[in-house]
């Protein structure tokens, strides 16, 4: 049956097509085309024509079953194309998106920071590959299953939604599985591509050489006038130094939204501060005698700043106008008292919030502080646990400020500053003693809170921290 084949192929006008049989009979293979493929399965008996259009797949017939003459008609209707490959991971669901994980509430975008992880790094299920900086905090992109990296789709420096594609993770640890059918392409088809692109080549005609230029003469350049010397800087033009020496660094998420919103504070409220100064001996002296105590009994340390804290909850509750807030042409009123802390961390500024101060004692509010601030620091704060907070305190006196105004948190009303220790003498009954003295400062909304009430506020904390047991008698 082949030697009739060939002979039959051989009278016709297509010679290539000839060649393609003696190869399809000699290889003893079969070619994986989008339109059809000739092969020979395990005799000369059986041959059929295999071929796909789409994901629709046709098998063939015997040889013997049709004529010869339809066989042929077939091939030179559907003539042979190129091979194409197929990856089986795509198809498998060996292929895995990273995407970026709901930020919160009130973040609808992100700034794509970093890549923890590079293409080809091995990582373990929820394991961090990449960071999103937002205007509040920097939120972790985890992986969603155990492989490799097999690509990163985002660029750092792009502005990200929650459902962005970053990353694509392989399971299989990234190899790439070819078909049998499809990982060699037939001798057949190379080497009637190769016939093919000779013949082209022939059929090109020659390229003309390009007629030689003709010489012009060479054209005498005019003699350029002489430049005058550059003229000396008068005395008072500034010297500005080289460029060279500036760097420029683009902002972060975090720094643009700090400045946003302090220069809102700074446009939208009267702010006026109010200075005060704290003797510190009787807090000092309380935390010196019971600091053991207070460690075995609740295992943290006792601090300056629950003292404060607890005092602003004290001063709050007889001065409400300080925990209230300006609302279009409405006052609200809070009836909860959840204080903002101020902490400078490398990244920038964040406030996480203490809720219900008021109804914790001082070892609970030492423990919020310290699990608040450790991750204010390690950047893994919360967006929830800063958003709210009806009072802040920033204490600028542990980096040794020793007096400033602080602007106002928005929407709040009122901010505390807390400022250095230092020791001054002070006239104490009749008496010039050393004495640690820290400067308070209260910066308040006038537009809602008159001078009184701010007054009264500052000297409620004053009069608290330096006697604690006006807390014990509420007095």
């Amino acid at each position: 049956m082949w030697a009739v084949l060939r002979r039959r192929v051989a009278s016709s006008s297509s010679s290539v097509l000839a060649q393609s049989f003696r190869d399809a009979r000699s290889s003893r293979c079969y070619i994986s085309t989008p339109i059809e493929t000739l092969v020979s399965r395990g005799g000369s008996r059986i041959a059929g024509i295999v071929g796909h259009l789409g994901y629709q797949v046709v098998t063939g017939f015997p040889i013997g079953s049709k004529p010869l003459r339809e066989v042929i008609s077939l091939v030179r209707k559907y003539p042979p194309v190129s091979v194409h490959a197929r990856l089986f991971s795509a198809d498998t669901g060996e292929l895995v998106d990273a995407v970026v994980p709901f930020m919160g509430e009130s973040v609808t975008d992100g700034t794509l920071a970093n890549f923890l992880k590079q293409p080809g790094d091995h990582v373990e299920l929820d394991e961090p590959i990449a960071q999103i900086e937002t205007d509040k905090v920097t939120i972790e992109v985890n992986s969603p299953e155990a492989g490799v990296i097999e690509q990163l789709v985002a660029k750092v420096g792009d502005t990200v939604e929650p459902g962005t594609k970053i990353a694509v993770i392989s399971k299989s640890g990234g190899v790439t599985h070819v078909a049998p059918s499809e990982e060699k392409p037939s001798k057949a088809v190379s080497e009637l591509s190769t016939a093919r692109t000779k013949k082209v080549d022939m059929e090109k005609p020659k390229a003309e050489t390009p007629p030689p230029k003709s010489e012009t003469p060479p054209i005498k350049e005019k003699p350029k006038a002489p430049s005058l010397p550059p003229s000396k800087p008068s005395a008072k033009e500034p010297q500005l130094p080289p460029k060279e020496r500036e760097r420029r660094v683009p902002m972060t998420r975090l720094r643009k939204r700090v400045a946003t919103r302090l220069k809102d504070s700074q446009n939208t409220f009267a702010m006026l501060t109010t200075f005060n100064e704290v003797d510190m001996t009787n807090l000092m002296k309380l935390r010196s005698d019971y600091k053991d105590a207070f460690v075995e009994q609740h295992g943290v340390k006792l601090g300056l700043m629950s003292g404060f804290v607890k005092a602003a909850v004290s001063a709050l509750q007889n001065q409400p106008i300080i925990n209230a807030v300006i609302d279009g042409d409405d006052i609200i009123y809070r009836d909860y008292i959840d204080i903002s802390i101020a902490v400078g961390t490398p990244k920038g500024l964040v406030v996480p919030v203490i809720r219900n101060a008021d109804r914790m004692n001082f070892a609970e509010i030492e423990k919020e502080i310290n699990i608040l601030a450790k991750k204010a620091n390690d950047g893994s704060i919360s967006i929830d646990e800063m958003a709210g907070g009806s009072f802040t305190i920033s204490n600028g006196g542990v980096y040794g400020s020793l007096l400033s105004t602080p602007i106002i948190n928005p929407p709040q009303s009122a901010i505390l500053g807390m400022h250095s220790l230092v020791s001054r003498p002070m006239a104490v009954g009749g008496e010039i003693v050393p004495r640690p003295m820290m400067y308070i400062a209260l910066t308040y909304d006038h537009r809602l809170i008159d001078g009184r009430e701010a007054v009264f506020f500052l000297r409620r904390i004053k009069d608290v921290v330096e006697d604690p047991r006006r807390l014990l008698l509420d007095i």
